[in-house]
C-alpha cells in the first residue's frame, strides 16, 4: 500500500508573502522617517531657490551700479580756466565783455561729470590753491530744475532752483569741456557774482531726486534765495558768508552764500 503525501501550497504562499513583505520593508528603517525625509528635501529646495534669487538680484544691482558709475567715467573731465577778478554781469554783446583796465589772472579748477541722458551735471571743486573760496560738490539737475551745493568745509547742503542763464545744458556743457581739453577754446574768462541767502531748512530730501538726495543725505540742507548783487560797499559784517568759485559756462561764477 502506497501512502501519498501532499505539501500544502497555502503554507508556501504565505511564506512567500512574508518574505516579500520583509524585503519591501527593511528591518533597520523606521517607517515614520518617511515624511521627515520628504519635509527635509522640500526645505532644501526652498533654500536653494532663495539663494538663487539673492544671487540674481545681486547681479542686477551690481550691473546697474557698474553701468551708472563705470561707464559714466568716460565723460569725466578735469578742467581749469583763468579768469579776471572784476565785477561783471553777464554780457549782452562783445563790446560789453571788453575790459577797461588790465587785472591779474586767477585760476579755478574742477572735475565735471556730464550725464547727458539723465540731464545731470556733477561738479567737484577741490581745495583752491590761490583763493579763499570753499571746496564743494555741485549737482545741476535739469529734469527737476534744481541745483544743490555741498560746502565741503562746512558739510552743509544748499538747494535752489536751477539758473539756466548761468548753467549750460548738459549737451552744450559737454561740448565746452571737450573744447577746453582739446585747446580749441582759450581758457580765459571773466567773473560773474551771484548772491544767495539761506531761508529755511529742507526736511524731505528724498523728494528732490536721486542725485541731490545722494549728495545731501545725512547733512543739514537749506533752501537758498537769490539776491541782487550790489557791487561796492556791502554790509557783510552782519552776515555769515562763504563763497564757492565754479564754472559751468564760458565765465566763472562766484556764488556767495550768506546766513542771517
Amino acid at each position: 500500500m502506497v501512502k501519498l503525501a501532499f505539501t500544502s501550497g497555502i503554507g508556501q504562499k504565505d511564506l512567500k508573502k512574508e518574505e516579500k513583505g520583509e524585503a519591501l520593508i527593511p528591518q533597520d528603517v523606521d517607517v515614520e522617517d518617511g515624511p521627515y525625509i520628504r519635509h527635509q528635501s522640500r526645505a532644501w529646495c526652498w533654500c536653494m531657490c532663495l539663494g538663487l534669487a539673492l544671487i540674481l538680484s545681486g547681479v542686477v544691482v551690481g550691473g546697474a551700479y557698474l553701468y551708472r558709475y563705470y561707464f559714466v567715467e568716460e565723460t569725466v573731465y578735469f578742467c581749469g580756466v583763468d579768469y579776471l577778478e572784476q565785477n561783471y554781469k553777464i554780457p549782452d554783446s562783445q563790446e560789453e565783455s571788453e575790459m577797461d583796465s588790465p587785472a591779474a589772472l586767477k585760476r579755478v579748477e574742477e572735475r565735471v561729470t556730464v550725464m547727458e541722458d539723465e540731464g545731470i551735471a556733477l561738479i567737484n571743486i577741490p581745495v583752491p590753491r590761490f583763493s579763499d573760496s570753499d571746496p564743494a560738490d555741485i549737482v545741476h539737475d535739469f529734469n527737476r530744475r534744481l541745483t544743490a551745493y555741498l560746502d565741503l568745509r562746512l558739510n552743509k547742503c544748499y538747494i535752489i532752483p536751477l539758473n539756466t542763464s548761468v548753467v549750460m545744458p548738459p549737451k552744450d556743457l559737454l561740448e565746452l569741456l571737450v573744447n577746453i581739453k582739446a585747446g580749441t577754446y582759450l581758457p580765459q574768462s571773466y567773473l560773474v557774482h551771484e548772491h544767495m541767502m539761506v531761508t529755511e531748512k529742507v526736511e524731505h530730501l528724498e523728494q528732490l531726486g536721486y542725485f541731490i538726495n545722494g549728495l545731501c543725505r545725512g547733512r543739514d540742507a537749506y533752501k537758498l534765495e537769490r539776491r541782487e548783487t550790489v557791487f561796492g560797499i556791502q554790509k557783510r559784517e552782519a552776515l555769515n558768508c562763504h563763497k564757492i568759485l565754479h564754472f559751468e559756462n564760458k565765465f566763472v561764477v562766484e556764488t556767495l552764500i550768506c546766513e542771517p
